[in-house]
């Protein structure tokens, strides 16, 4: 700009267009592929939103999963390692951003919706207990224990991808949710488990969530001390690559080829069996190794210990997360611990159960 110019100017003077959302909405159709999911086509929210004059139905969902309030928590809510020593370990809101990142690459490479793919990458974990998979498995193991005891009792397991969906249709903005598209909403759900989403753009999450922990998980193992490189087998390496940004590359790259190529979105079966072998490796020497598991007996003490008291005390739950009904109690208890950061379960697990003169 020069000197004594004003940004209202350079539009001004320059007549720089302002892209209206009918404008974007054009972009979509002119620019993807005739199989994207198109804004304006949107199968719709479960409440009617005026249109935004600048933003797709997309957009919106997108920006709305960012500023809520579960995803913040994601900062700090453990991805492999509990209670790590040192600051570049994943958190949950880390690997989401990889997610995001791999997964908007590849639909733009296929030319799919780039908007819709961010918004379901970014939702996609909201759902997770703390301390990763351990918190979930000790919450689940708790809800099958009561539910065998009360069949009546209700949710009867817990599945991250089933509560990501219960937080922005119905726990986020003081219970009236995020009101998102159906889209988003089906991949979000559909990430993980056998629902396979009804999107491509959906179907793109589903594998990049997998490409992104594979690669991210061994370099945290790596930096743990729990793997050496040379510790990696050396069948998957010779297809995918040495380094963390080679596979990632491979990856990529296959997937956006035989996507293409096939109609449908997938990997050749000789890097999908690469990286499916690399997961297997990892679950073996790492997902189950002495030192990921160190902490892991703490963790799920932790969580059983807080889902128990708060059921059998819900008069001790938050004002605002108290049960309406007591046959809405184990739910109400469940989204409580379930929505809990690692330090935030630790601090009340202290409260509660530990003596005051033994924090001193």
């Amino acid at each position: 700009m020069r000197e004594g110019d004003t940004v209202h100017g350079c539009f001004h003077v320059t007549g720089m267009p302002v892209k209206t959302r009918e404008a974007l909405e054009a972009d979509e159709h002119r620019l993807l592929a005739t199989c994207a999911a198109f804004a304006d086509e949107s199968r719709g929210r479960e409440r009617p939103l005026p249109p935004d004059p600048y933003r797709t139905e997309f957009q919106r969902d997108r920006d709305r999963i960012i500023h809520c309030k579960a995803f913040r928590r994601l900062s700090h809510k453990t991805q492999v390692f509990l209670a790590p020593e040192g600051d570049h370990y994943r958190t949950r809101l880390t690997h989401t951003l990889e997610v995001s990142q791999i997964a908007r690459s590849i639909a733009r490479a296929l030319g799919l919706n780039e908007d819709l793919t961010e918004a379901i990458s970014l939702g996609h974990d909201l759902g997770h207990t703390p301390f990763g998979h351990t918190g979930e498995e000790a919450l689940d193991d708790a809800l099958r224990q009561l539910h065998a005891a009360d069949p009546t009792s209700l949710p009867a397991g817990y599945r991250h991808n089933v509560q990501s969906l219960r937080i922005v249709e119905r726990l986020e903005y003081e219970g009236r949710g995020l009101n998102l598209t159906w889209e988003v909403r089906d991949g979000i759900l559909g990430h993980t488990g056998e629902t396979v989403p009804s999107t491509f753009e959906g179907r793109i999450v589903r594998i990049a969530d997998r490409i992104a922990y594979v690669n991210h998980d061994i370099d945290d193992a790596v930096r743990a001390g729990v793997l050496a490189d040379s510790d990696l087998p050396p069948a998957p390496l010779r297809v995918l690559g040495a380094t963390h940004g080679l596979r990632i590359t491979t990856m990529v790259k296959d997937m956006i080829a035989t996507s293409a190529e096939s109609g449908d979105i997938g990997m050749s079966p000789e890097v999908w069996d690469a990286m499916m072998e690399l997961r297997g490796f990892l679950f073996d020497n790492v997902y189950f190794s002495e030192r990921a598991k160190a902490e892991e007996p703490k963790a799920r003490a932790v969580v059983t210990a807080l889902f128990a008291h708060y059921h059998g005390s819900p008069d001790e739950l938050p004002p605002d997360e108290r049960p309406e009904s007591p046959s809405q109690l184990t739910q109400a208890v469940v989204d409580y611990v379930a929505g809990m950061t690692d330090r935030f379960a630790i601090r009340e697990f202290e409260r509660i159960f530990v003596p005051k003169k033994w924090l001193l």
